[in-house]
């Protein structure tokens, strides 16, 4: 049974759009995750409903049997179910559970049956009865037996009893107006005490379920001495009220019994016979008077009735039993519970009416009128309570909700039943009001108006704007931007600027009142809402005058060349009006207020300046004395701080006749010509005398630059003889006689190494050829060169007797040391000479020239050879020797070097590996390979 598929049982009907019912049986003991029905199909919802709607389970004490797949649309059991500790042993188990969904706010009422499988053993309380029986004791004579407990329901309860052996008694099952049986064993045969007076009976109880389960229970019986009667009840069934609630020890009735035995057999015991429940935790009898009492508490939603099976037994063994029906009265005990089964904290101001916020679910455990609950909020609240069905309430908004007004709202529930006296209880729920951005930015003023002082630098804080928004976080939040438009065809941008934050305006370039007095423009306050919300401010800057401009006279008129001058004749009175100075200030205000002052005059007592009209008069009476030629300086100067002024010069000529002031004004200004004459004459003369400067500076500078340039161009067209080296000649020896080899360089050398020149000649047949220092010229060519070397060898001399030494006694260059392939032969020539051994060989040559008294031109001056004229200070230290051909002296120019240079020579030479001597004679060394002959043998080796 456990494995079995469930049966499925749907009764699905449509109360309305939002409600629905649907009924599932299952069997009891399924495995978590098994299924119990598909909710979703059978009620015709979609599975995105649930998802959406947030479908969940509300239950009062089963939901943790149960569970809701959303994606599936299936319910599921979650936890083991157990019919009997579920539901006792009520024939009919079912858990009722309500399917919640939201938006909008939807009930669907769920049944689920569990059927019972047989998975309890038949069990009774105690393993053994023990029965004292008189041996008198009557054919027919019952003994009550204790009834055995079987959990399960229906064909798995209880179905049959047997008793072995049956030799004194049968066993009789009584059926009982409840449907219990009561279990009687009845005698069948006379007892005889002294046959067996002991005896042993088992009594067996087995279920009616698949496959059967049964239960035993020993029954010990002792044989007595006669006893005639039996105890008899005065009622087969009693019945009794009592309160729940009641105390311990309240007594709940009294039952009664007699025995018509005298004595001992009389005396009659009652007991509680009940097994199937805890009665006997709750009641207690008394066991010789039969009064019933209360030993624990009484419940009404818990037990609304108990029977108690009573037994009344004597001393013999005989007994008689009969039942006892308490019926418990409910009192109001129990408060409203107030279940939230859909809740939200949070809803939008924008909200409909009639939007569901939170379901509430009521529920009292007291019945009739202390059952009845109803439910209210508080008022002036734009929210209701509206009764859904059974016990179901759903509050909804009932007016326009403002997050503004009221950003929170805190709502008490109140639920109160109908009993006497009425019990309540109260939940609080806190509702938050989201934000929606329905209010545009405000600005504190519709119009705004700041000064700014002219001449201002760019980049500074006029004044700031500021709006706000009664909306909250980002709605909130605010963005400056400043509106386009123009003034004077120039972008406004270009004036000011808004900061997008602070909504601080700044100053973009320097103004200037005479060019700008004022201007107006908007800023736009915007919010950061989905969509946005601004509103507009308009803005009038008044720019404000500084005293930045001097007064400007425009009368007299200041002239280079002309001079004018105003004439008063001499018989001009006190206050004779002379000239007006009108001067002008484009500042405004008091900056542009000019007042006139005489700062310099000819004759201060003559004349005088109106200090606020410019007018220039005669303070006294004119006379012969006073000079024709009178000069005023009148000095214009404004109110602003600080003040600015402007000079004019006033020329007055005194005379009655105009001649007269022509004389005196022309000695003037040719006075004032000649001034200017001298001034441009000096101006012209310090104008000459700087461009001298420099251009004797520029000659100077490119003479030396020439200067050093000849210098190092003197020793390269120098006609000091070149020496030439000549490396020592080879002779080959193999049968046909000495075979010369001789490649001739030139090399060109001065004291820059950067302009050395190389020459490279044909090969000669003289082995040895003798240089005079007269016939060496250094402008003749190629072709010279080979004449001369052609004339030179007629004066060829016998060679030396030193070209059979080997390399390393030969006098010549002491770095060319024989090395293994100079000794076979095969090695490169001789390194050239260096300059520094160049310049040594020509100082040898001067010695020997001027031993043989032919110390020729060019010879540098050489005069002898110790001459304390000539030293070597600026020559680099020389690392070879010098070989002079034709001579077997050799120049050394640091003894020390020299030795060095031997003693490495001499290493290399003891490491040659030279070739064994022919026979007959001494073969002689083989020419060391020539650069030419090196090229040669390159070329055959590619080849």
């Amino acid at each position: 049974m456990h494995g079995q598929v469930p049966l499925l049982f749907v009764f699905l009907f449509a109360l309305d759009a939002a409600y629905g019912q649907a009924t599932y049986s299952i069997p009891e003991e399924l495995t978590r995750g098994s299924l119990v029905g598909n909710i979703a199909q059978d009620l015709g919802l979609e599975i995105q409903r649930l998802i959406l709607g947030k479908a969940k389970i509300y239950s009062r004490n089963n939901e943790e049997y149960i569970e809701l797949s959303r994606e599936k649309g299936v319910l599921l059991v979650k936890e083991r179910i157990d019919r009997e500790a579920l539901c006792a042993h009520t024939a009919l188990c079912a858990l009722h559970l309500e399917i919640i969904l939201e938006n909008p706010m939807e009930f669907y009422s769920v049944t689920v049956q569990i059927t019972d499988i047989n998975d309890n053993v038949p069990s009774f309380e105690k393993n053994e009865m023990k029965f004292k029986i008189s041996e008198s004791a009557t054919i027919g004579a019952k003994f009550v037996l204790e009834r055995a407990v079987d959990l399960d329901v229906g064909i798995n309860d209880l179905q049959n009893y047997e008793l072995k052996p049956s030799d004194h008694f049968a066993l009789k099952l009584a059926n009982k107006a409840d449907g219990n049986k009561n279990v009687e064993m009845i005698l069948q045969k006379h007892l005889d005490r002294e046959k067996e007076e002991q005896m042993s009976l088992v009594l067996t109880a087995t279920d009616g379920g698949e496959p059967r389960l049964s239960g035993t229970m020993m029954i010990l019986i002792t044989v007595l001495d006669a006893n005639d009667n039996a105890p008899v009840f005065t009622q087969a069934t009693y019945k009794a009220t009592v309160n729940e609630n009641s105390p311990a020890g309240t007594i709940v009735a009294r039952v009664s019994a007699s025995d018509a035995d005298g004595h001992l057999n009389s005396k009659i015991s009652y007991s509680i016979t009940n097994t199937l429940d805890n009665v006997k935790n709750i009641f207690n009898i008394h066991k010789e008077n039969g009064q019933v009492s209360l030993i624990g508490n009484i419940d009404y939603e818990k037990s609304r009735s108990f029977q108690i099976n009573l037994l009344a037994s004597d001393d013999g063994g005989l007994t008689d039993s009969c039942k006892l029906i308490i019926d418990v009265q409910d009192i109001n005990d129990n408060k409203p519970a107030i279940n939230i089964v859909s809740k939200s904290n949070v809803i939008s101001e924008n909200a409909e009416i009639n939007t569901v916020v939170t379901m509430i679910n009521t529920e009292d455990l007291d019945s009739g009128e202390n059952g009845n609950v109803n439910c209210f909020i508080n008022e002036n609240i734009p929210f209701i309570l509206k009764m859904s069905k059974d016990n179901f309430y759903s509050l909804v908004t009932d007016g326009d909700l403002d997050r503004e007004r009221a950003s929170e709202y805190t709502i008490t529930v109140m639920c109160s039943d109908e009993g006497v006296p009425s019990l309540s209880s109260s939940i609080t729920l806190n509702l938050h009001i989201s934000d929606v951005n329905d209010n545009a930015p405000v600005f504190e003023r519709s119009s705004y108006e700041a000064y700014i002082v002219e001449n201002n630098t760019p980049g500074l804080s006029v004044f700031t704007v500021k709006a706000s928004d009664a909306d909250w976080n980002q709605n909130a939040r605010l963005s400056y931007i400043l509106e386009d438009s123009s003034i004077n065809g120039v972008p406004v941008s270009s004036y000011v600027s808004v900061s997008a934050e602070s909504g601080v305006i700044h100053a973009v370039r320097s103004f200037d009142y005479e060019q700008l007095k004022e201007f107006h423009f908007l800023v736009r306050a915007q919010d950061g809402g989905s969509p946005p919300l601004s509103s507009n401010a308009s803005v009038r800057i008044l720019i404000q005058d500084q005293n930045d401009n001097a007064p400007q006279v425009l009368y007299p008129v200041q002239t280079g060349g002309t001079l004018l001058a105003e004439m008063v004749p001499r018989s001009a009175d006190v206050g004779y009006l002379v000239t007006k100075v009108v001067a002008v200030d484009v500042d405004s205000g008091q900056n542009a207020w000019l007042s006139y002052q005489v700062h310099k005059a000819t004759d201060r007592a003559l004349f005088e300046v109106g200090l606020h009209n410019g007018e220039i008069r005669t303070v006294r009476q004119v006379t012969d004395k006073d000079a024709v030629k009178q000069r005023l300086t009148v000095v214009v100067e404004d109110n602003g701080q600080p003040s600015r002024s402007a000079t004019v010069i006033v020329n007055v000529a005194v005379a009655d006749s105009f001649p007269e002031v022509l004389s005196e004004f022309t000695d003037l200004s040719m006075h004032d010509k000649e001034y200017n004459d001298k001034l441009t004459f000096y101006l012209v003369l310090a104008l000459a005398v700087v461009s001298f400067l420099f251009i004797t500076s520029l000659l100077l500078i490119i003479a030396v630059k020439v200067h050093r340039w000849r210098q190092s161009r003197v020793l390269y067209h120098s006609n000091l003889p070149v020496i030439p080296y000549y490396p020592p000649r080879y002779s080959d020896t193999l049968g046909t006689g000495t075979l010369p080899h001789v490649y001739n360089y030139e090399v060109c050398r001065t004291t820059d190494s950067r302009k050395s020149d190389m020459k490279n000649m044909q090969a000669m047949s003289q082995s040895l050829v003798s240089v005079d220092e007269a016939d060496v010229d250094m402008s003749n060519g190629n072709k010279q060169m080979s004449g001369d070397f052609a004339q030179m060898a007629t004066l060829q001399k016998p060679p030396n007797t030193d070209w059979r030494f080997n390399q390393g006694a030969r006098p010549g260059p002491s770095g060319v040391a024989g090395g293994p392939e100079v000794a076979m032969g095969t090695g490169p020539w001789p390194q050239p000479p260096t300059e520094a051994e160049q310049l040594q060989a020509l100082m040898a040559a001067a010695n020997v020239s001027e031993a043989s008294g032919t110390l020729g031109p060019g010879t540098m001056g050489l005069s002898t050879r110790y001459s304390p004229q000539f030293t070597l200070q600026h020559v680099p230290d020389y690392r070879q020797n010098v070989y002079i051909p034709g001579s077997t002296a050799t120049l050394t120019s640091n003894p020390q070097q020299q030795q060095q240079q031997q003693q490495a020579m001499a290493q290399q030479a003891s490491q040659q590996a030279l070739p064994p001597p022919q026979s007959g004679q001494p073969e002689p060394p083989k020419a060391a390979q020539t650069p030419a002959s090196k090229k040669k043998s390159t070329k055959k080796e590619k080849k």
